[in-house]
């Protein structure tokens, strides 16, 4: 039986299908290859190929994507992109629509870098609580970096200029290259072993170099750097070129510098500042001096006017003891005359009133207030035993003991003060029962108002 003939379609037809077959099976790619006839017409939109030693494909990039492009693009340049494999069905062209392009050896070094930063940042190493303050002014530095490079020459240039007091200790080190990494961590070591020897003295150490790409700054991306500046036990600065994004050095450290001038300059006061704060203080001072002198001599002035002469305080001293004299004496006058009438009185009565009458009507008074106080006694102790035994009994019946047996109960907190409201309680604060038979320790999860 023969096959049934295909239904024929238009060339845009399949090319339409092709297309969405591609799109829809494959999905993104990502290629790395060798670019070739790169082409960048007025349109902003980027047309090349890549190709290996067997075969070539067709690549577009448009403008909006080749704006994010991070270094300039040229034919022979080993590169990774990624991108939607297409058909322009306009020619029945077979290619890749390309959205992200990154160089071949930047891309390899570029996610050795994350997977490095992603390592010590989850051990801890970027944390803001593990850095050490860098103090305001440092007058002795230590710089680790190459002695030839203008790094050196920038920081040395700047502590003159700012601080011509600093004593710089430069530790020459490799920089770039194979073993640089190496050199600068034990170089970071090096300078603390000397602190700790008590061989030198460093406020902070700066840990740097000038520009470049990301593979000559690669030494301050390595790890053993990173870990020689996390065990430093001296303040440290990275200061490495001028890269837009940080390098681990820079996370690392204690401070980052855009560059090594910039180092420099944000561990130093500037001279000049010094000056005009010496000058600002000295004037400040002055103010204070005389207006604390000023403020001594007007007491010194009023203590002089309140100052009076001896004599005159001898003769003011005279005149009160006279007069207080005179009060004593007119005093002393009334008072006598004041008992002489009831000295005579008293006289007269004593003598009217014989001693032994007197003796026998307080002998009869004795023995009748004898006779009748063993009775007011008793009366008398019969009348508290009574009120003893009263409120012994309303003690016992308000009582906190009575009112436990009838089922209540006293709560109280850790300081052992009575709880009378929902207001004296916190959630989870512990609490004390107090029930007739002992004590109940309870923790507050909930709490209600009426």
């Amino acid at each position: 039986m023969p096959l049934p003939k295909p239904t024929p379609v238009s060339v845009s037809e399949l090319n339409r299908k092709a297309k969405s077959l591609l799109e829809n099976q494959l999905g993104e790619v990502c290629v790395e290859a060798e670019i070739g006839n790169l082409s960048r017409p007025s349109s902003g939109h980027w047309y090349f190929s890549l190709k290996d030693d067997r075969a070539q494909l067709s690549c577009a990039m448009f403008r909006r994507a080749n704006m994010r492009v991070r270094f300039e693009p040229k034919v022979g340049d080993s590169v990774i992109v990624r991108g939607l494999l297409s058909i322009y069905e306009a020619r029945g062209d077979y290619q890749l629509i390309v959205d992200h392009m990154e160089a071949s050896g930047d891309g390899a070094l570029q996610r050795a870098l994350e997977a490095l930063k992603q390592k010590l940042q989850t051990e801890g190493l970027f944390a803001e609580e593990r850095k050490k303050a860098i103090p305001v002014h440092c007058e002795r530095v230590g710089v680790v970096t190459s002695p030839t490079g203008a790094a050196v020459e920038d920081i040395i240039s700047v502590l003159g200029r700012r601080s011509p007091s600093s004593h710089i200790a430069i530790y020459p080190v490799q920089v770039q290259g194979v073993g640089s990494a190496e050199q600068i961590a034990a170089a970071i070591d090096v300078a603390n072993a000397q602190v700790r020897n008590g061989e030198r003295e460093l406020d902070v150490l700066i840990v740097g170099r000038g520009g470049g790409s990301l593979e000559d700054l690669w030494a301050f991306n390595e790890e053993s750097v990173a870990r020689a500046i996390a065990r430093s036990e001296i303040p440290v600065v990275s200061a490495v070129g001028h890269e837009i994004d940080y390098s681990i050095s820079d996370l690392v450290a204690d401070m980052r510098a855009a560059t090594p001038s910039q180092a420099a300059e944000l561990i130093t006061r500037d001279s000049q500042e010094w000056l005009q704060r010496i000058d600002i203080a000295t004037a400040q001072l002055e103010t204070m001096t005389q207006r604390i002198l000023r403020d001594h001599r007007h007491r010194t002035e009023g203590l002089v006017a309140r100052l009076r002469h001896p004599s005159q305080q001898l003769t003011l001293l005279k005149n009160k003891i006279s007069a207080n004299q005179n009060q004593a004496t007119a005093l002393i006058q009334r008072r006598l005359a004041g008992t002489k009438h009831p000295l005579a009185q008293l006289n007269t009565r004593l003598q009217a009133a014989s001693p032994s009458t007197l003796l026998h009507q307080r002998r009869e008074l004795v023995t009748n207030l004898s006779s009748g106080l063993p009775h007011q006694i008793d009366t008398i102790m019969r009348g508290h035993r009574q009120r003893i035994s009263h409120l012994t009994t309303l003690l016992e019946t308000l009582g906190p003991t009575s009112t436990l047996k009838r089922g209540y109960a006293i709560i109280t907190d850790k300081t052992g003060s009575v709880i009378r409201s929902t207001t004296q309680t916190t959630l989870g604060e512990r609490l004390d029962i107090t029930l007739d038979d002992g004590q109940v320790g309870v923790t507050v999860d909930e709490v209600n108002l009426r």
